[in-house]
């Protein structure tokens, strides 16, 4: 009789220990999508964030999707000068686990102010930018998780060695840490890969600085793009990429990046970034994302996770430069997974 009494007894607590948990998650849940008591209910989400640089105050447009007070998601897109389009992936997997996340046009992008000062395009002033933006969207190191793809990686990594005081997160996205290293990657490794007719094609365009050419662009896009990143043929790549591409900003491109993603070209300003040096410095949780047939190197990234001190790396194997696109089974289940352990404290480094 004791027995039954004590099986009961324990039973009874497990059930009332899992009605206690489960209010709290439901509750997010329940709230999700409810915009009542926010200041940017009329606008869906949308909030104009006046930004203050050394050559005056622009706005720059970011749209908030959804509400989590554990787990806010500021997305920091490529380029530079591409836009938050490249990240409308993400309606199909967040919101069905309460994950809220930002969209965000850095200035000079398409939704934002688009001054035409080159002096703005600084990995130092786009710093000072996201800590900004951060600031007024109310975000702080219980909840706030940054979460860079490509330019938007170089970026994040740069805003986590300033201030990552702020965060509780951070999400490194088939972006490498150094930016001569990306250069020899695409020159020795992928370059080799493509037809040697197209590549003399390729190269000899740039050693005669022919980019304005259409023919370099379009052999691009057909040969090494729809290789390396994104791997399906271009008539079927998602409405949202097309028209991010539509938007890009070239001033901004192609002053910092240069004239494609085949490696950084000509004096653009991040042809040598490299802070492989600072990254252990790291201690707030990262995970970084590489891709099997990526523009970066894979190997690259798997040692970004084990540099920093508390790091993981995810492997998309069928996943290139934007392998939330090709790779959405591989990359989003991973995402989530460290963000929900980040948030119950169950992250742990390397798994």
């Amino acid at each position: 009789m004791k027995l039954k009494v004590l099986i009961f007894a324990v039973i009874s607590m497990l059930f009332l220990s899992n009605c206690q948990q489960k209010p709290k998650d439901d509750s997010i849940k329940a709230n999700y999508l409810d915009f009542s008591k926010r200041d940017d209910q009329l606008t869906g989400g949308i909030k104009m964030i006046p930004i203050k640089t050394p050559k005056g105050t622009f706005e720059v447009w970011t749209k908030t999707v959804g509400n989590n007070p554990k787990i806010k998601v500021l997305l920091l897109h490529g380029g530079p000068g591409l836009t938050h389009e490249l990240y409308e992936a993400f309606d199909g997997y967040f919101p069905n686990e309460s994950i809220e996340y930002i969209y965000y046009d850095q200035l000079g992008s398409y939704y934002s102010d688009q001054p035409n000062d080159n002096s703005l395009w600084t990995n130092a002033r786009f710093v000072e930018e996201v800590e900004q933006v951060r600031i007024a969207l109310g975000l702080d190191n219980s909840n706030f998780y940054l979460m860079g793809q490509s330019w938007g990686g170089i970026l994040a990594m740069e805003y986590a060695l300033k201030y990552q005081k702020n965060l509780k997160g951070l999400i490194i996205s088939n972006m490498m840490a150094s930016a001569p290293e990306y250069n020899a990657y695409a020159q020795n490794v992928l370059a080799p890969q493509m037809d040697p007719k197209i590549l003399k094609e390729l190269q000899d365009m740039e050693k005669n600085n022919d980019f304005d050419n259409p023919k370099y662009s379009e052999l691009l896009f057909e040969y090494y793009y729809t290789e390396h990143v994104l791997r399906m043929p271009q008539a079927q790549w998602p409405e949202s990429i097309t028209r991010c591409f539509k938007h890009i900003n070239p001033n901004v491109y192609v002053y910092m990046q240069g004239h494609s993603e085949f490696g950084i070209t000509g004096n653009a300003t991040l042809k040598n970034w490299d802070i492989k040096d600072r990254l252990k410095t790291l201690t707030v949780p990262t995970l970084s994302i590489g891709s099997k047939y990526d523009t970066m190197d894979p190997e690259h990234m798997k040692w970004i996770a084990n540099e920093v001190q508390n790091g993981r790396f995810l492997f998309c194997p069928n996943g290139s430069h934007l392998s939330q696109y090709d790779d959405p089974k591989t990359y989003f289940p991973g995402v989530i997974k460290f963000l929900k352990e980040v948030d119950n404290g169950e992250f742990r480094k390397g798994n």
